[in-house]
């Protein structure tokens, strides 16, 4: 009883300790803020508005009346780089580098900022250079990302999948995904110069990596076509339905030449029928309506187009539809028909991409990559009015 009484006489104690421990904080704060130049505040001032010339400006001043200010000098080449002025970024964070007296974690710090002013400015080499001395540093996941988006913008593959391996085992998170997609790359360029054994190695080693890759089954059929075995490539590419089924208008073409290849063309415009049912597509309609046309005749060719716009109603699909009807419309009609297929066409141009889920990067061709943001996969294998219609 005596010790839970002594303890309950220490709280008010320990209450005022903490409040006195506040107040010397708070004065300290107060008299730490008070010495800061009124520039700083200025330029912390403009930069919250939005107005890097000011704030540049009311730094360089702070600068010129305290050099030794390494706070100004990281702020000021930040904000030089952002706007662009790579060359004046790299000058302040060089003279950072050479002050003696800087401590090492700021020293550290400089020569990572150094590092991006080189990758702002397109100076790769000396980029790379300066992020490989400093893997070990506090600043050794950042350098080894840097490094990865170096690799990859020069298209050094093997490289760029030992640094997704490294940030990986630094626990910067799974890379799989990419170090997947960097083999798919390999497996292209082997496919390119007609070396399919070569692919097929490196293929394996990308869904290894990640079992669900669409890219590395569709490359794995390509590669399986070049040596010859059309139906080994057939059954791969048709495992594109069981990994993503609105991926499977991007092998659809390739389905339906194999499936002509082998001479069983009418299996091939079925199984595409199916996948239509399940994921309607403009670009699989496009396939299988000319194969549709091919076999079947242009009656049914329309009835499909007709059938697939009423259930999923686009201006693509109707663009396709007023393109089957103009192939045998009366002599008559088609002149009005050509000019009302000729406005829907010039329209459905600007709706007829693909758009990054991440940017909103737009292009005509689908990508694996996106050129705007540089991120894998980040593109949906449908046209934007699709996806608008799907929302």
């Amino acid at each position: 009883m005596e010790f839970e009484l002594w303890w309950l006489l220490g709280i008010p104690v320990f209450f005022a300790l903490g409040w006195l421990a506040a107040r010397v904080d708070i004065r300290q704060l107060i008299s730490e803020s008070r010495t800061l130049p009124r520039g700083y505040y200025k330029g912390l001032n403009f930069l919250l508005n939005d107005q890097q010339d000011k704030a540049v400006d009311a730094f360089i001043e702070i600068m010129q009346l305290d050099p030794e200010s390494a706070d100004m000098h990281f702020a000021l080449g930040s904000l030089f780089r952002r706007r662009g002025e790579t060359e004046r970024a790299i000058r302040v964070h060089q003279n950072l580098l050479a002050r003696p007296d800087l401590p090492q974690l700021q020293q550290e710090q400089a020569q990572y900022e150094l590092g991006m002013d080189y990758l702002k400015a397109g100076l790769l080499d000396r980029a790379e250079e300066t992020f490989n001395t400093m893997l070990q540093g506090q600043y050794g996941v950042q350098a080894r990302r840097a490094l990865l988006e170096i690799f990859q913008r020069e298209k050094e593959w093997p490289r760029a999948i030992e640094a997704a391996i490294g940030l990986q085992e630094a626990g910067a998170g799974s890379r799989q995904k990419q170090i997947a997609q960097f083999y798919c790359e390999l497996a292209q360029d082997a496919l390119v110069h007609l070396h399919p054994e070569q692919a097929l190695e490196l293929l394996e080693k990308s869904l290894q990596a990640d079992r669900v890759n669409v890219r590395a089954t569709m490359l794995t059929g390509d590669a399986q076509l070049v040596q010859g075995d059309v139906e080994g490539a057939l059954m791969t590419w048709r495992r594109v339905e069981q990994i993503s089924v609105p991926h499977v208008a991007l092998v659809a073409q390739r389905l339906m030449d194999g499936y002509r290849k082998v001479g069983r063309p009418q299996e091939g415009v079925n199984l595409l029928k199916s996948y239509l049912e399940q994921a309607s597509s403009i670009d699989l309609i496009e396939v299988v309506y000319k194969a549709v046309l091919e076999l079947d005749g242009m009656d049914a060719a329309k009835q499909l187009i007709s059938n697939e716009l009423r259930r999923t109603p686009t201006l693509l699909g109707l663009d396709k539809l007023l393109e089957a009807r103009l192939m045998d419309a009366p002599p008559n009609l088609v002149s009005e028909l050509s000019m009302v297929k000729n406005l829907v066409h010039s329209y459905t141009q600007k709706l007829a991409r693909y758009q990054c889920s991440h940017c909103g990067f737009k292009a005509r061709q689908f990508y694996w990559q996106c050129p705007g943001c540089s991120r894998w996969e980040t593109y949906p294998p449908r046209r934007t009015e699709e996806l608008n219609v799907m929302n």
